[in-house]
């Protein structure tokens, strides 16, 4: 009989948890955000780091909008640490929209030379591989995390072309 119960007691913790689980994946809204590279300009900087403006596309395939209250970003280029950012930007993507965000990111001197060298060894492209990841503040859970993968065009007064 014991046996018995402690079945039972398993299958319903099962189910419960089953249930928590789809309810939570429910509350966020369904399928995640959609989110693009789509712009990289040139901002004014300091002597060892260079500031840009990462333009970013964010789709929401989802049924319920998606709110948010700040931004924050990690750029990976060529398999390495390039740029992050964050900015406190308010806003909304509406169910089934999108927006442009603009994202102000900071990039070592460090970074730049990197980049610089490994178009010196033989790839002339200012066309490169990125590895973005990233969250959208607020709403529920803490926001929305996003990553994506691509290729983008460094600025030219970035790489000296």
């Amino acid at each position: 009989m014991l046996k018995m119960n402690r079945r039972d007691c398993m299958r319903c913790f099962t189910l419960a948890a089953g249930w928590a689980l789809t309810g939570c994946a429910n509350l966020g809204g369904g399928e995640a955000v959609r989110v693009n590279v789509v712009g990289l300009d040139p901002l004014p900087g300091e002597l060892i780091e260079a500031r840009m403006a990462l333009k970013l596309r964010v789709q929401n395939p989802g049924e319920r909008a998606v709110d948010f209250d700040g931004i924050s970003v990690e750029l990976d280029v060529r398999g390495n640490s390039f740029a992050s950012g964050v900015s406190p930007e308010k806003g909304s993507i509406p169910r089934f929209g999108e927006v442009l965000i603009s994202v102000p990111v900071s990039v070592s001197a460090l970074a730049v030379l990197r980049q610089v060298a490994g178009m010196a060894s033989g790839n002339n492209s200012n066309r490169i591989e990125y590895a973005l990841r990233g969250r959208l503040a607020g709403g529920s859970f803490g926001g929305v995390r996003f990553a994506a993968n691509g290729e983008i065009e460094l600025p030219k007064g970035l790489v000296g072309r």
